[in-house]
C-alpha cells in the first residue's frame, strides 16, 4: 500500500470538494472524521461538516483514485427541515439540502 491515511483523507476530501463544485475557500468547513484501511487496496474515508450530522463515506483505492459511487449518511431527512443550516454558508448548506433530499 503506497498511500497512508492521512493521504487516502486528503485524496477523498479533494475527491468531495471538486464533485460538489465546492471552492476552495470552503475546504475548511470540511472534517476528515476518520480514514481505515480496509482489506488491502483502499481506504474508507469518513468526511463531515464539524457539529453536523450528516457524513460522506468514500472508498479510495491504493491507486489514489476514488470511486464515485460515495455513501450519505444523515439521520436528518429533508422532509424535516434545514433550519440547523442557517448559520453556515449557503454553497455548504446548498450540498446538504440536495444530499438529504437525494436519499
Amino acid at each position: 500500500m503506497l498511500l497512508t491515511s492521512t493521504d487516502a483523507g486528503q485524496i477523498a476530501l479533494e475527491f468531495l470538494l471538486a464533485d460538489w463544485n465546492i471552492p476552495e475557500d470552503y475546504r475548511d468547513w470540511f472534517t476528515i472524521f476518520n480514514s481505515r484501511l480496509t482489506g488491502e487496496f483502499w481506504y474508507i474515508v469518513e468526511l463531515g461538516v464539524e457539529g453536523f450530522p450528516d457524513k460522506w463515506f468514500i472508498q479510495v483505492y491504493d491507486t489514489g483514485s476514488c470511486d464515485p459511487n460515495y455513501t450519505f449518511i444523515s439521520p436528518i431527512s429533508g422532509s424535516e427541515g434545514y433550519l440547523d443550516l442557517k448559520n453556515i454558508p449557503d454553497i455548504i448548506a446548498d450540498v446538504l439540502v440536495a444530499e438529504r433530499n437525494s436519499r
